[in-house]
């Protein structure tokens, strides 16, 4: 199921550079750049609580209405958000325009649905080894997130991305062979020798400074 519409007012900003940038953030704003079919990037800033709340309602894959000034009207898609390392509040937005059936890629977090059965019937685990896949299709049916139904899977079966299905009008991007998922063993294969070879023979404890026995006999 695509992730629905959302809006987001930007204001235009003259002022660029660090020293802009950081006045904008003082003031509550992220700076952005907006950019795409064929014109110049344009500088721009948005509420920065509007913008978290808009990522919160599955705004990074969405479509998102743009409003203020001559924006007003215009779709794009979150293309790039820069974090800060510590405090992780948003510092930069990259924005590109596209319309609802333009082709486009994106990449989606894998979900996965159920409880394996090599989970269920043999203690198993389960490794999500890719946790992000990227693929192609319009950009007004971008789902929300990629599912992936494990529960079928025994121990030592995996999913590839080849093996995903994608909603109609998608196609795969992500190398067909890659492992998305797999089921394995909690033990290694060794740990798994040892404890059907039981426990081992244990050896008598040698006494430090003891006299050896052909010693007493003399």
């Amino acid at each position: 199921m695509p992730a629905k519409e959302l809006k987001l007012s930007i204001d235009s900003r003259a002022k660029t550079g660090t020293t802009g940038a950081n006045a904008l953030r003082r003031a509550g704003k992220i700076p952005v750049v907006l950019y795409g079919h064929g014109t110049a990037p344009e500088h721009g800033a948005v509420d920065a609580h509007a913008f978290e709340d808009l990522l919160h309602h599955g705004g990074r894959n969405a479509i998102i209405t743009l409003s203020g000034g001559a924006k007003r009207g215009e779709t794009a898609l979150v293309r790039a958000v820069q974090y800060h390392p510590v405090s992780r509040k948003v510092l930069h937005v990259d924005f590109q325009r596209v319309s609802a059936r333009e082709t486009i890629t994106a990449t989606l977090p894998v979900v996965t649905a159920g409880v394996a059965r090599g989970i269920r019937e043999a203690g198993g685990v389960m490794d999500v080894v890719t946790h992000q896949l990227e693929i192609e299709g319009p950009a007004g049916s971008i789902p929300e997130h990629i599912e992936i139904d494990v529960t079928e899977l025994g121990l030592h079966d995996h999913v590839t991305a080849g093996d995903v299905t994608l909603p109609e009008g998608f196609k795969m991007v992500t190398p067909a062979e890659t492992t998305v998922v797999s089921i394995e063993s909690w033990r290694t294969e060794r740990e798994l020798e040892e404890a059907a070879a039981g426990p081992a023979e244990s050896a008598e404890p040698e006494v430090i400074g003891a006299t050896p026995s052909s010693e007493k006999e003399q």
